[in-house]
């Protein structure tokens, strides 16, 4: 074979890739570090800029990382290393390749790599190396693992968390290449002769050195199990729905069915008993379904039989445990406005928790039919109690989802339940228009409430109606976000990881794409806006610093109601917010409790119409 043959050519090839593997250049370390870095920082600071690039940004990350881990640094280069490498490489390529499915999985996958970073750190600590070096790798690895864990608990949250937590570590691969670089660049001939520091001097930077790692261990010690606390915290103060709830095989047939009643377990109201009870009614579809509710009735009524009041809940979240009669207030003066002057007068209060909630179904947030027919049909299975005798006459109360419902209640009783006669309906700060308040929700950055808003909107709508689609409306991974925060309760410690989520979000850019208002989503959210004819006075309340519902909307729609030739009484409460109104003290009580008792006695005279004002 001579000299300079093609063999020999590849053979010197193939030994010059070798020791350029072994010792890269200093300038592709440098450059190395600094695009890692960049990495790093894009995912940091902004992690929902675009959702794709953040896939991309993933994939690339992974496989750097996972080169970084073998390239040499004066060390030999453990097989766990290697081991860890192709794991970190393979699942680069997997979310390059396949970044359509995998943005759905990208919280799984970016915890997934968390941990893979924490086992490395634990491998280096069987390494040899001074014990403060030891100790640091051991709490480093251990705190990437709690959190590559703690946040598949929470995958709304990944996104943000993880992928922050995901880009520091990028970053600190990129400051250690970058500055390995930096020093082979500045001094690409080191010396062989090197002066030792004195054996004083050496001990000091020693102590001093292990000192700051060990400081640095028990921060990532007390930060991790921190962490795992208020995730026990949170876990903790979720609501369990219990067996009462779920129906049996054989449910009564037809609608407002009576399937079982218990005691309520929470506080009871002065001067009342409380009793919770599950019963066949129909969805915002009109297929059969199951609800459960309170029926709050006085302690030693007045003989003959008793007049209902139905009242209707506000915003509770959406979810099967965010039922308010799973709560220990729910049938207080905190959650039913004048509960007990109620009471006292001897009417019974039906409270529903609606289809979806507390028993399992579809719950229909701002849907006006699901919501009406499960507040009708408590009255008719509260009429199945044992020493409860109900009179015909019904008041309606509801405030702002609850207000909506109220109404709605009021527009299908005389067909849904005819043998019902409603005097009357009163709504406090309703949402009488989805469609109307989607657009104010739209026109320019959604807060944090808002964002929850519109998630416990666009979810029940998806599900009730099939050509509702949410990925029209939702960015592609945000999608575990949006589901994620229809999970919890507004009532349960857990909804301030929905809050910080959609908080980042907001700082970020919005979680949801698209116009919220038109197409099939649109078209529903008109259908469920009140119109009426209601044919019996209405009484409509709000607070003139209302930071939910805009009071102009309450404006309107006493406007139209009047003009459509309704009786409508209206007050707007000077300093009073959204929720205030209804809250013990409210100066609104006594006139609702006044509005009430004069329609239920025929008062001849009252003060029911306003519309002339």
């Amino acid at each position: 074979m001579t000299a300079g043959s093609p063999a020999q050519w590849r053979g010197w090839q193939v030994r010059s890739l070798s020791q350029w593997l072994a010792s890269p250049p200093p300038s592709v370390v440098t450059l190395t570090g600094a695009g890692v870095i960049v990495l790093g920082l894009q995912i940091v600071v902004r992690p929902l800029t675009s959702l794709l690039l953040l896939g991309i940004y993933v994939g690339i990350a992974a496989i750097v990382s996972g080169i970084a881990n073998v390239i040499p640094n004066g060390e030999p280069s453990r097989w766990w290393r290697w081991l860890l490498a192709i794991l970190w490489v393979s699942g680069g390529v997997v979310v390059l390749i396949w970044l359509g499915r995998s943005l759905e999985l990208l919280p799984q996958a970016l915890a997934v790599m968390l941990v893979l970073g924490g086992l490395a750190s634990l491998g280096d600590a069987l390494a040899r190396g001074r014990l403060s070096q030891r100790v640091l790798a051991v709490c480093w690895g251990g705190a990437q693992i709690v959190f590559g864990l703690l946040s598949l608990t929470w995958p709304d949250a990944t996104l943000l968390a993880v992928a922050v937590a995901f880009g520091v570590r990028t970053i600190a691969f990129g400051v250690a290449l970058f500055s390995r670089g930096a020093r082979q660049w500045t001094d690409p001939h080191p010396s062989l002769v090197t002066v030792e520091p004195d054996p004083k001097t050496r001990r000091r930077q020693n102590r001093l050195a292990d000192g700051a790692r060990y400081a640095l261990a028990l921060l990532l010690v007390v930060t991790a199990s921190a962490g795992w606390w208020v995730n026990d915290w949170l876990e903790d103060g979720a609501i369990v729905v219990d067996a009462f709830y779920y129906p049996p095989g054989d449910i009564p047939s037809g609608h407002g069915q009576l399937i079982r009643s218990d005691d309520y377990r929470g506080e009871i109201p002065e001067g009342g008993t409380v009793e919770r009870i599950l019963y066949t009614t129909r969805d915002a579809i009109g297929a059969d379904a199951v609800a459960s509710g309170l029926v709050i009735r006085p302690v030693d009524p007045p003989p003959g039989p008793r007049p209902v009041v139905i009242w209707n809940h506000g915003t509770t979240g959406v979810a099967q445990g965010c039922a308010p009669s799973l709560r220990n207030k729910a049938a207080t003066e905190w959650d039913i406005p004048a509960v007990e002057e109620a009471l006292e007068r001897g009417w019974v209060v039906i409270a529903s928790d609606y289809s979806g909630q507390g028993a399992p179904g579809d719950f229909p947030y701002l849907i006006g039919k699901g919501e009406a027919r499960s507040s009708l049909d408590a009255v008719l299975a509260a009429g199945e109690l044992e020493d409860l005798v109900l009179s015909p006459d019904t008041l309606v109360w509801g405030h702002s989802q609850g207000g909506h419902a109220a109404l709605w209640t009021t527009q299908i009783s005389e067909n849904y339940t005819p043998g019902l006669n409603v005097l009357g309906t009163a709504a406090l700060a309703p949402v009488t228009d989805p469609y109307a308040l989607g657009d104010v929700f739209t026109r320019g950055d959604a807060s944090p409430q808002q964002t929850l808003l519109i998630s416990w909107v666009l979810v029940p709508y998806s599900e009730t109606y099939r050509e509702v689609d949410l990925r029209d409306h939702v960015a592609t991974s945000g999608r575990v976000m949006v589901r994620e925060m229809t999970q919890r309760c507004p009532s349960e410690p857990g909804l301030m990881v929905s809050v910080l989520t959609a908080l980042g979000i907001g700082l970020d850019r919005p979680l949801f794409v698209g116009d919220l208002t038109g197409g099939a989503l649109g078209n529903r959210l008109q259908e469920n806006a009140v119109t009426g004819p209601f044919g019996t006075p209405l009484f409509v309340a709000w607070g003139a610093k209302d930071e939910v519902l805009p009071p102009s909307l309450q404006h309107d729609f006493v406007e139209q109601q009047c003009q459509n030739g309704e009786q409508v009484r209206w007050e707007e409460y000077a300093g009073y917010g959204h929720l205030r109104i209804l809250q013990p003290k409210s100066v609104f009580l006594p006139a609702l409790i006044d509005w009430s008792e004069a329609l239920l006695e025929r008062t001849p005279g009252a003060p029911l119409n306003d519309c002339s004002r």
